[in-house]
């Protein structure tokens, strides 16, 4: 077998989504980082994030009035119970099966399960199999 070497690192800075139903979004969202073990940031009004996603209302000032289209959007998860937790949790609070967890095609070792958000992002968790890291994660202090 081939031997890939992949980054994961900081290739997108922050994602914003804009949605229809912000409590609809938040019920949904919490739950997921709750299983994924991300810490919800904050929130206000019109929007809360999350690590690097902010989510928003149309009327939030970022959104100069827009819902964004629809997103696929991967997390990463520490292992295949990771996945499985954050699809029973993303399906209890308002997610619907766009493929239920398991190992698919994309390279040895990938584990993933996809959902739709209540405004019909494609959320997916993903554990990429046993891998070294060369680190746990990218810190940035300012």
């Amino acid at each position: 077998m081939q031997t890939h070497e992949i980054h994961r690192g900081r290739l997108i800075d922050h994602l914003q989504l804009v949605v229809r139903d912000l409590a609809a979004s938040k019920r949904f969202y919490q739950a997921v980082f709750d299983a994924l073990k991300v810490p919800m940031g904050g929130a206000g009004d019109d929007y809360f994030w999350a690590d690097e996603l902010f989510v928003s209302t149309p009327g939030s000032k970022a959104a100069l009035g827009q819902l964004t289209g629809r997103h696929h959007l991967a997390f990463q998860a520490e292992n295949q119970a990771m996945v499985d937790a954050f699809y029973q949790a993303a399906m209890a609070h308002g997610g619907k099966d766009n493929g239920a967890p398991g190992f698919r095609d994309y390279h040895p070792g990938y584990y993933g399960a996809f959902v739709l958000d209540p405004d019909g992002n494609n959320i997916e968790a993903v554990f990429h199999g046993e891998a070294q890291r060369s680190a746990p994660s990218v810190k940035v202090t300012f």
